[in-house]
C-alpha cells in the first residue's frame, strides 16, 4: 500500500524546531524536588518491572474458584468484544500513512492552534494529572481509609495491572510520541518518557471512572459528567503534546475495558 511512511518526521510551513512553552516557577521543597528528579531518572523498563511484581503478588492471594467464575461472566459480555475490537483496530490503524496524517492535523490543532495563555496551560496541566497513577494510588488510599477496604484493594489491583498491560503495549508497539516528531510542537510541562500508544492517563482516568461508579448510585448526568471529564483528560494529553489522537482513543477502550473486567471480577468474590 502507497503513503507516507508513518515514521518520517513532519515538516510544516514555517516550522523549525521543538519548541517548550515555559512556565512560572514553582518553588518545591528540595527534599520533594529530588524526589521528583529521583523518579524522572528511573528507565521505563524498570517501572514495568516493578509493577509487575506487585501485580503477580496480588494474583498469589485470589482464590481459584474466583477465576472460574469470572471468566464465566466474561463470556457473556458482548460489550467487552466491541470495546477490544475497537482497540484492536487502533492499533493496527498506525502502520496506515492516512491515519497519521489525521492524527497529526488534529494534533497540530490541539497542540498549536491559537493564543495559548499561562493559565490555560496550568488548567491542563492540573487536570492532566487526574490520569497519574500516583493520583489513583491516592484514591485507593482514600477509599481504605473511608471504610471500604475491599474497594480500595480491588481498586488498586486494577490500577497495577492495567499499568502494566500499558507499558507492555507500548514497549511492544514502540510508537514515538509526537513532540519528538512534529516539528514546533508545544511541550507543556516536562517530557513524558517511554512510548506513545496508548494514553496512560487517559487509559486510568477511563478505568477509574468505569469501576468506581457502579458502586455509587448515581444518574445519569453523574455519569456523562465523570465520562466527559475522563475525555478531557485524554484531551490534555494532546494539548501538552505527549500524546496522538489515536493513542487517546486507545487508551480510553483500554481503560474501559479493565475498568468492566474488575467490576466482574470484584463481584466474583
Amino acid at each position: 500500500m502507497k503513503g507516507k511512511n508513518p515514521d518520517k518526521p513532519v515538516r510544516g510551513k514555517g516550522t523549525k524546531k521543538t519548541r517548550k512553552v515555559p512556565l512560572p516557577v514553582v518553588k518545591i521543597h528540595d527534599v520533594w524536588q529530588k524526589f521528583i528528579t529521583g523518579m524522572h531518572r528511573i528507565p521505563p523498563i524498570y517501572w514495568l518491572i516493578m509493577v509487575a511484581l506487585v501485580f503477580f503478588s496480588f494474583l498469589l492471594f485470589i482464590p481459584d474458584y474466583v477465576w472460574i467464575v469470572f471468566l464465566g461472566t466474561v463470556k457473556n459480555q458482548k460489550s467487552l468484544i466491541i470495546l477490544v475490537l475497537i482497540f484492536s483496530l487502533t492499533a493496527i490503524s498506525l502502520v496506515w500513512s492516512i491515519g497519521q496524517r489525521v492524527d497529526v492535523w488534529v494534533f497540530t490543532y490541539f497542540n498549536m492552534h491559537g493564543h495559548r495563555t499561562v493559565w490555560l496551560d496550568w488548567i491542563m496541566l492540573f487536570f492532566t494529572q487526574i490520569g497519574n497513577g500516583l493520583f489513583a494510588m491516592s484514591v485507593a488510599i482514600i477509599l481504605y481509609f473511608s471504610g471500604r477496604h475491599f474497594l480500595a484493594y480491588a481498586f488498586a489491583l486494577g490500577t497495577l495491572s492495567l499499568w502494566l498491560v500499558v507499558e507492555s503495549i507500548k514497549v511492544l508497539i514502540h510508537r514515538t510520541r509526537p513532540y519528538k516528531k512534529i516539528e514546533n510542537s508545544r511541550i507543556v510541562g516536562s517530557q513524558a518518557r517511554g512510548s506513545s500508544f496508548p494514553s496512560g492517563h487517559t487509559s486510568q482516568a477511563f478505568f477509574m471512572a468505569t469501576f468506581l461508579l457502579p458502586y455509587d448510585h448515581t444518574n445519569f448526568f453523574i455519569w456523562l459528567a465523570i465520562y466527559l471529564m475522563a475525555s478531557f483528560v485524554g484531551i490534555t494529553r494532546i494539548y501538552v503534546g505527549m500524546h496522538y489522537p489515536r493513542d487517546v482513543l486507545g487508551g480510553a477502550m483500554l481503560g474501559t475495558t479493565w475498568g468492566i473486567l474488575s467490576v466482574i471480577l470484584t463481584n466474583s468474590f
